[in-house]
């Protein structure tokens, strides 16, 4: 299938500038859900360009400087833990989604979004916009989007594995591992711990 398909749909039914949105991080115990929002050059060959988590951390690092490079706009926005106690995951997925959306460069016209939903209790995509399961493998600009956020993502999490060690955020990246729940239970949530994800401790 042409990773175009959708971007060309949406060109073809005539919106302007069309970008890929993607998140990374809902499911983590501990730090930000990211996202980002990536308009490309129709028909760019992004070598290797797959759903981020198809892909080793090596390859994603080389991807992402060529993506910021080669795409006509590209953005990267974030929810941190307070957030996401205070409203909840779904809403904090769809406002940081937004928020990268809001944060291009240029205003697209349409909106690519992975996944099937496109609002939460308290946020939504407000832009035009279509929803595509397992987006991030059926459109180059989603993936572009999944890229960024995912390594936007693991470098937060590296700072914080040197600002609070113990936790191991280098290791799982504050996924609910074995080990993560191990150094939680031996030393309680950090500062940047999703209370509302640790109900089962």
């Amino acid at each position: 299938m042409d990773r175009y398909t959708y971007e060309r749909e949406a060109l073809a039914a005539g919106y302007g500038l069309v970008c890929g949105c993607d998140e990374a991080g809902a499911g983590p115990l501990a730090g930000p859900v990211y996202a980002a929002a990536v308009i490309l050059p129709l028909g760019l060959d992004v070598p290797g360009l797959d759903d981020s988590k198809k892909l080793t951390a090596k390859k994603r690092e080389s991807l992402f400087p060529f993506i910021q490079e080669q795409a006509l706009a590209c953005a990267v926005a974030w929810v941190d833990a307070a957030e996401i106690d205070a409203t909840d995951i779904l809403s904090a997925r769809m406002r940081a989604m937004q928020l990268a959306i809001d944060g291009l460069p240029v205003h697209p016209d349409f909106a690519l979004i992975d996944g099937n939903r496109d609002r939460g209790r308290t946020s939504s995509i407000t832009v035009p916009h279509r929803c595509i399961v397992k987006g991030d493998s059926l459109s180059a600009s989603v993936a572009a989007a999944s890229v960024l956020a995912k390594v936007s993502r693991d470098r937060f999490m590296l700072e914080m594995a040197e600002r609070y060690p113990q936790y191991r955020f280098d290791q799982h990246k504050g996924y609910g591992t074995k080990l993560h729940y191990e150094l939680l239970r031996r030393y309680g949530p950090s500062p940047i711990h999703r209370r509302t994800f640790l109900k089962s401790l």
